[in-house]
């Protein structure tokens, strides 16, 4: 009687556990079982990728953070996600020894830790939790997901505006005063930061319609609330942070306030247009 070889052995072990992760993720509605399947199997797949742009802990942080947007939002929420970090981290490596060399450039080389995986995702978390378990029916639910699409555009277009202002900002200006600073001075905007950070969140916004996430009517209100919180985040670095009494107001905390601050705007423009439409 033949034997099988185990190597062959192991190759049917392996082709089963990705065939039951698929067979979890194509549950509908999504369950935390298959949240945690799909993401178990993304992170084997995708772990040359995620090495590039996020520590060992920043890679357990995404994976929580995996797990609850597939839970409540399912895998268009998690490939919303994935776009966000692709072009996030892109944009993070450009011209990474001359931001190093003037003493701009992100730590690690780029690669982000836990505390900001969390500070990027702490409002969509927050909705994504609300959606999961809040008991508003169909609007709120759809609510949460607007308010989730948008933290990512307002944190897309923010990293994206810093990073490509680092690179190829010809001259930066504190927003405050309109005073020429160096790059990387808290507060500081360039003009081809500000339009490569809005058209990264028209991009991630149209990304989000052709998900099926958001309407075109709202990804018009996720580029809009994105771009004024981005303009309240300039003033706060401008204005508080590394000052006496704002130690505490680091990186981190000012992305949650940041994305925060988009998220509740767009919620909250999207109602007032709703109610305006339905008077």
């Amino acid at each position: 009687m033949n034997s099988i070889p185990s190597t062959h052995l192991h190759s049917i072990s392996d082709l089963g556990f990705i065939q039951r992760a698929i067979e979890f993720a194509q549950l509908s509605p999504p369950t935390w079982q298959s949240a945690v399947f799909s993401n178990i199997l993304i992170l084997i797949l995708g772990s040359p990728i995620l090495v590039t742009g996020l520590s060992l802990s920043g890679i357990a942080a995404a994976f929580f953070l995996g797990v609850l947007t597939w839970r409540a939002f399912g895998p268009s929420g998690l490939l919303l996600i994935a776009v966000y970090f692709v072009i996030g981290t892109a944009v993070t490596k450009i011209k990474m020894a001359q931001k190093e060399a003037q003493g701009v450039a992100e730590k690690r080389k780029g690669r982000r830790g836990p505390g900001s995986v969390i500070g990027s995702s702490a409002a969509g978390c927050v909705c994504a939790l609300l959606s999961i378990y809040g008991a508003g029916g169909n609007t709120f639910y759809r609510l949460c997901e607007l308010g989730f699409v948008a933290s990512f555009c307002t944190k897309l277009s923010d990293t994206v505006s810093s990073e490509i202002g680092k690179a190829y900002g010809k001259k930066t200006y504190l927003v405050t005063t309109f005073k020429v600073v160096p790059r990387g001075t808290e507060g500081a905007v360039s003009v081809e930061g500000t339009i490569a950070g809005v058209l990264a969140s028209i991009l991630l916004a149209s990304v989000g319609c052709l998900l099926g996430e958001i309407k075109v009517s709202e990804a018009v209100i996720c580029v809009l609330a994105s771009q004024i919180a981005n303009v309240g985040e300039s003033v706060i670095g401008a204005v508080l942070q590394d000052k006496e009494g704002f130690k505490w107001l680091n990186n981190d905390a000012v992305n949650v306030i940041n994305i925060s601050l988009g998220c509740i705007l767009t919620i909250l423009i999207q109602q007032f247009v709703l109610q305006n439409l339905l008077a």
